[in-house]
């Protein structure tokens, strides 16, 4: 069994910033690329970033110059720091990773969402 489990959301100020971490565990034999998503509500769930086992990175348009995703192979984590955050960032952000488990073969797994709320 895999299990991925965010952490860091909440509230702050348009231009503040937040970090977003996300944490993989159980019978794990390699992580592959992970990645970040956003879903607003009655849209499509929208690609932030990823970043590759070796680091390669990939944002969307609209974070560029803002957020920056990395990983710690050691942990099993990979980190979503959003800095110059406005209110269009405003919603619920997802973790995604490609594992090859122990047991289950390669499946993309997906944490339980982090609500990020940008406002004054």
């Amino acid at each position: 069994q895999v299990q991925l489990v965010e952490s860091g959301g909440g509230l702050v100020q348009p231009g503040g910033s937040l970090r977003l971490s996300c944490a993989a565990s159980g019978s794990i034999f390699v992580i592959y690329d992970m990645g970040w998503y956003r879903q607003a509500p009655e849209k499509q769930r929208e690609l932030v970033a990823s970043i590759t086992r070796g680091g390669t990175t990939n944002y969307a348009d609209s974070v560029k110059g803002r957020f920056t995703i990395s990983r710690d192979n050691a942990k099993n984590t990979v980190y979503l720091q959003m800095n110059s955050l406005k209110p269009e960032d405003t919603t619920v952000y997802y973790c995604n990773a490609r594992i090859r488990s122990l047991v289950a073969g390669t499946n993309d797994y997906w944490g339980q969402g982090t609500q990020v709320t940008v406002s004054s």
